[in-house]
């Protein structure tokens, strides 16, 4: 154990389970289960990958205690029915052989459920979405709230049987409990609705009876929104108060925040600092005296160690951060913190796929989610040489893997450092989160002996002959998309223009004062390019308008963003202006048209942000020097394929695997 970790690394127990240290994965939909709700077996390995990572107790997501009514998602757990004992108890046996204890979160979803996946009207307190233009719910009777009571507390008695150390029930995320909880949801006259006792009777009953199923040795985790983050809905202060109501049967609080409407502040975005939420635990520990778990963006150990020093949590949650990188407690622990394939809260991969468009999860930067490191067993059975062109995310991906696996790599880069279009975003405030991972994969390509990288040097064709190449990955990323509108390439960074793309700002980033008032940006297209200068610019005082030619502003982008740059754009009166089209661009303003008529924009600042294009400079120089040699492979891979996404590229990078194997090198 490293002693600047101690408190991480301090045993935890609580009634008659005992932790070998105070990390906790927090429970997280994945989208891995059976059609039927079944645990499967991508599932166990899945979360058997984190225990062998060192994880002290793993959370199971959310398990449904009534389905079809209650589930969450199509493919949700269940654990309405002793069907689903065996498999539960497959997962319980193999996590616990590596030393690692493991809960499960019942829940039921309420008002969040979709009757398109449940065939039923959802339900809730009362007739209010859980989220803006949702499903209107109907009221549950008594008589089903009491039933739902009894569902929680059969679910955990199965849960004891199989094999789970503790249980936790979800309280919190606009799920049922949470939407009597609020009084955002909760509309009722009854004695389950009004007062804040009343409010928290169902939670009350429903830990009462957890308790009474399950005995009194047998922990009990209880998860709540601290803070729901919305206008009329509880505060903290609000949340301590009813927390009296149910906190007696609970064990350890876990102390999460945010609703629906507020899910930014539940599945942190990533301008979040570490540890960000950790006050709200204090509070909540200071009042009850009790454990608590906090997250938020914890991904750095330091900040999870003096989280602990301080006494403001007994636990530390981390959700993304360990589908990020499984190890990362064993890391901690025995390695390298800069090995730490740190989460950088894209929310792309995890919340964009499962929320956002019903897809088992991925990560942009951990292409192997369920796998773990599996792939560095298999080695080149022949000598084999990769030359990787281009040192963005996806080249380094793939010059590190090669490696890995016993390639000699070369790795070269025009620019004289490695990073690519990563390295470069990052440098906006609100996205330096984003370096962790370019940071991460140049410590990951240093470290590789076998691996060497050129830096500041053009991949000249026969410098490439020269290198006796078997493979040659050509990653050369993407640029800024600039399409012929009239006036756009005579004015954009020109001298006495006004005009920019996203490179520009981010070149002249600590060249903007932080009082913009007054000055008036316009920015040229609403994906996630033109929103990160909306997010730059706004808070700062500029007047904002954003331009789209589309419907929608921010079409694709995953739900969490989504949510915080609406409520951004809210917040600082961003004007919005989709099925809008540029039709001239000009030194101070821009000509546009909206529905047939056309209005000048004037600016003090201008930015085209009309997305990235590909960009492969030197292969078609490569294919043609090659052409006559069957044995040498010609991949190309990442932006410089079709401009995307991280993840696009890092999985690409990663596939070099698949291309090695062809050939008969692995």
């Amino acid at each position: 154990m490293k002693k600047e970790y101690k408190h991480i690394f301090e045993p935890f127990t609580v009634r008659r389970m005992t932790l070998k240290n105070r990390i906790m994965m927090t429970p997280m939909g994945t989208n891995y289960g059976e059609q039927s709700g079944e645990m499967s077996f991508l599932h166990i390995n899945y979360y058997e990958q984190r225990a062998k990572g060192g994880t002290g107790l793993i959370m199971v997501e959310n398990a449904s205690v009534d389905s079809p009514e209650g589930s969450n998602g199509t493919t949700q757990l269940r654990i309405d029915h002793d069907n689903f004992i065996p498999r539960l108890f497959k997962l319980t046996e193999t996590i616990h052989k590596h030393g690692t204890c493991i809960g499960i979160q019942l829940n039921h979803a309420g008002a969040s459920a979709q009757s398109a996946r449940t065939n039923m009207q959802p339900v809730s307190a009362s007739n209010i979405p859980s989220k803006e233009g949702g499903e209107i719910p109907r009221p549950l009777e008594k008589d089903e709230i009491m039933r739902i009571v009894k569902k929680y507390g059969e679910a955990a008695k199965r849960a004891q049987t199989a094999g789970f150390d503790c249980v936790e029930i979800h309280a919190g995320h606009s799920y049922l409990l949470s939407q009597f909880l609020s009084p955002l949801t909760n509309k009722r006259t009854d004695e389950f609705g009004g007062s804040t006792e009343n409010r928290a009777r169902f939670a009350r009953l429903v830990t009462e009876e957890v308790r009474k199923q399950v005995g009194p040795f047998f922990p009990i985790f209880l998860r709540i929104s601290a803070d729901e983050f919305m206008e009329g809905g509880n505060t903290l202060d609000d949340c301590l108060d009813y927390l009296q109501y149910i906190e007696k049967e609970a064990d350890v609080i876990d102390v999460s925040c945010g609703l629906n409407g507020s899910i930014q502040y539940q599945i942190d975005s990533n301008h979040f600092p570490d540890g960000w939420r950790s006050y709200m635990a204090k509070a909540v520990k200071e009042r009850y005296s009790k454990p608590c778990v906090t997250m938020g963006n914890i991904r750095d150990p330091h900040v999870a160690e003096d989280i602990l020093a301080r006494g403001d949590a007994d636990l530390i949650g981390i959700g993304r951060g360990l589908i990020a990188d499984p190890e990362w407690v064993n890391k901690v622990e025995f390695g390298d913190v800069c090995d730490i394939r740190k989460c950088i809260s894209c929310n792309i991969g995890c919340a964009g796929n499962r929320i956002g468009i019903n897809r088992p999860i991925r990560c942009t930067i951990n292409p192997a989610v369920a796998e773990g490191e599996d792939y560095k067993k298999h080695k080149v059975v022949k000598p084999c040489n990769v030359v990787v062109v281009g040192g963005g995310t996806a080249g380094m991906e793939a010059a590190c893997t090669a490696a890995e696996v016993g390639c000699t790599t070369f790795l070269i880069e025009k620019k004289p450092y490695l990073g690519g279009l990563a390295a470069e975003i990052s440098k906006i405030p609100d996205k330096k989160r984003l370096s962790d991972f370019p940071n991460y994969m140049i410590h990951r390509t240093n470290k590789l002996r076998n691996l060497f990288a050129f830096t500041n040097m053009e991949a000249d064709v026969n410098f490439i002959k020269s290198l006796k190449p078997n493979v040659i990955v050509n990653a050369t990323g993407s640029s800024p998309l600039l399409p012929p509108i009239s006036g756009l390439h005579e004015n954009l960074g020109k001298e006495g223009s006004k005009v920019y793309c996203i490179l520009d700002m981010i070149e002249h980033i600590n060249d903007y004062p932080d009082d913009m008032t007054g000055k008036k940006v316009v920015v040229i297209g609403g994906g996630a390019v033109g929103l990160d200068v909306v997010e730059y610019f706004a808070p700062r005082g500029a007047d904002v308008s954003i331009v789209e030619m589309m419907p929608v502003i921010g079409n694709g982008i995953d739900p969490v963003s989504k949510v915080d740059i609406n409520t951004l754009m809210k917040k600082y009166n961003v004007k919005q202006m989709p099925n809008t089209a540029l039709k001239e661009v000009r030194p101070d303003n821009f000509l546009v048209e909206l529905n047939g008529e056309q209005m000048e924009l004037p600016f003090d600042y201008g930015f085209v942000c009309l997305g990235m294009k590909a960009e492969h400079p030197v292969l078609q120089q490569i294919r043609e020097a090659f052409e006559d040699d069957d044995s040498i492979e010609i991949v190309n891979i990442g932006d410089s394929v079709r401009a995307r996404r991280i993840i696009d590229g890092t999985e690409e990078g990663r596939n070099i695997l698949n291309t090695l194997r062809k050939r008969g090198y692995l």
